[in-house]
């Protein structure tokens, strides 16, 4: 597997609780793929995307590694991103972070 739709792969990698969730998310306008806001859920993402997500009072840059058939551990969901987020926990610094990346 190359690619899987965000909303399913939020799922797997444990970011949100449901699917549905996810999908809210991203329809409401709070995921950004590479940059450009992703308003539909069966946006495709790949190996190396970097997938911005503002949640709850935070914002989280993940680095998509890789994709899984279905749901397990929270140790399986982890091995599907990389945590590019300050370990601040600063939203400022969170946001510097990926413009440079966008920048580029």
């Amino acid at each position: 597997m190359d690619r899987q739709r965000i909303d399913k792969w939020l799922w797997h990698a444990r970011v949100v609780r449901s699917r549905s969730d996810a999908a809210a998310l991203v329809e409401a306008g709070h995921a950004r793929l590479n940059g450009q806001r992703a308003l539909e859920p069966s946006r495709l993402v790949r190996a190396g995307d970097v997938v911005t997500l503002a949640l709850d009072r935070s914002v989280r840059v993940l680095a998509v590694q890789g994709f899984s058939e279905r749901r397990g551990g929270p140790a399986a969901g982890r091995a599907l991103y990389r945590d590019l987020t300050t370990s601040s926990g600063s939203k400022a610094c969170a946001f510097s972070c990926v413009w440079r990346m966008v920048s580029r």
